[in-house]
């Protein structure tokens, strides 16, 4: 059986866990404690000394039962009451029923232990005075009632040390939080770098803490050097190749310039054209987020400026709605590449296009939406692959592409921690795009 009803109300954060885990045996341990030593003292202790009051009580009244009269037992008594430190008057109205505070822990042993051990006891009354105790008690002249101070019978209230074992627990505990948050901000730190790599930024990171940690911390580098290098050796490689398919291409496209218009020149200039656009596509997703450096973006104006370029090429776009403010750290050329690769298949299967930015405290989303014929959903996760291509299932008769449109943008919203989302636009009743961004 899981216990998810425990786990709910556990913090989420490290830091919240580790508190927890610090907290909760210091707490059960004073309590544990606490609860033993007051029932120690209030029981044990205050029976001990409830105990020895009553040998004084017991002689008082075996004194008074042996004088020959009220007059000669009181008169015995002036001379004990000092050194006994009791005050004691009789005969007096008898007085039937005990009384006690009910937040008063230690008068019901003080009672059970009166009316226990001593028979004659009549009744005790723990309410009237605060400072004594009156013990009404049966004589052979009458019922007695002696005035006992109240610190004589039980132990009292161990404030001092409660509020030491309070002070005490309250500095350990700071001073292992002290400590321990040395040992978790190690960790802290090496999920923010992650973090940050996710999306895109390579902070500076140095391993510390516990030898643990420090092993996942170059874990971590290692890995990060390695990815790094891939996205490099491949960059540079796709460059290599690029420059060195350029100069065929080029020549290709020299020695067709001086061939006269015919069908088949024409075809082979079509051809020639489509390798070129094909490689510099190619490279563009190759190169990835390699291509500039993550910097504060106000994500507006840069979806304004696709907008702008787009409408310049002649195509109908419009930035439908923009909410929220705040700069956001990303690539700019990489997203507003990403943008228009979205931008661009929206106007070429489609004849409009709108697009809206929308800037939360942990995403940046921008969605673009056309009225073309969409994209089946059972074929979406498909057209997201490189070089796929799904124009019999759009409109071939408004151009072909490459198939690298939207793979580029997957790669740049995964290269900032997001995702691209692809659905149906309820307004236009085309496609309906989402690029989500991590903050």
């Amino acid at each position: 059986m899981k216990l998810t009803w425990l786990r709910r109300p556990l913090p989420r954060s490290l830091y919240g866990r580790a508190a927890l885990i610090l907290i909760v045996p210091i707490v059960a341990i004073q309590l544990v404690v606490s609860i033993v030593f007051i029932q120690r003292h209030f029981e044990g202790v205050t029976r001990q000394m409830t105990g020895n009051i009553l040998l004084e009580v017991e002689f008082l009244l075996g004194r008074v039962n042996a004088a020959p009269s009220l007059l000669a037992a009181k008169g015995d008594m002036r001379s004990l009451l000092a050194p006994l430190a009791l005050s004691v008057s009789f005969p007096v109205d008898p007085v039937l029923a005990d009384r006690r505070d009910r937040l008063d822990l230690s008068g019901s042993y003080v009672i059970e232990t009166l009316r226990t051990r001593m028979p004659e006891v009549l009744a005790v009354d723990l309410v009237s005075e605060r400072a004594r105790v009156f013990l009404l008690v049966e004589t052979r002249y009458g019922p007695m009632q002696v005035a006992i101070d109240r610190r004589r019978l039980s132990a009292s209230n161990p404030h001092q040390l409660l509020v030491l074992m309070i002070f005490a627990s309250a500095l350990m505990t700071l001073i292992a939080y002290v400590f321990l948050r040395n040992q978790l901000r190690p960790i802290t730190r090496l999920a923010e770098v992650a973090e940050a790599f996710g999306k895109g930024r390579s902070l500076v990171y140095r391993p510390r803490g516990a030898n643990e940690v420090r092993a996942a911390g170059n874990a971590f580098l290692d890995m990060r050097n390695r990815i790094e290098r891939q996205i490099e050796q491949r960059t540079t490689m796709l460059s290599g190749v690029s420059h060195d398919l350029r100069t065929p291409l080029t020549r290709l496209k020299l020695a067709l310039a001086m061939i006269p218009d015919t069908e088949e020149a024409v075809l082979m200039r079509r051809d020639v054209e489509d390798m070129e656009r094909l490689l510099e596509e190619f490279l563009a997703f190759a190169r990835g987020d390699a291509m500039d450096d993550a910097v504060a973006t106000d994500p507006i104006t840069l979806a304004e400026q696709v907008i702008e370029n787009a409408r310049r090429a002649g195509h109908r776009v419009a930035l439908r709605s923009a909410s929220g403010q705040g700069m956001v750290v990303l690539r700019p050329m990489a997203v507003a590449r990403a943008l228009e690769n979205l931008v661009n298949n929206a106007v070429r299967y489609g004849s409009r296009a709108e697009v809206e930015v929308a800037l939360t405290d942990r995403a940046l989303r921008l969605t673009v939406e056309d009225d073309g014929p969409g994209i089946p959903k059972d074929r979406r996760d498909e057209a997201m692959r490189p070089f796929v291509r799904l124009d019999p299932a759009r409109n071939q008769n408004r151009g072909s592409g490459v198939g690298l449109g939207l793979a580029i943008a997957v790669d740049v919203a995964r290269s900032h921690g997001g995702t691209l989302r692809l659905g149906e636009s309820e307004r236009l009743g085309g496609l309906k795009a989402e690029l989500v961004l991590a903050r």
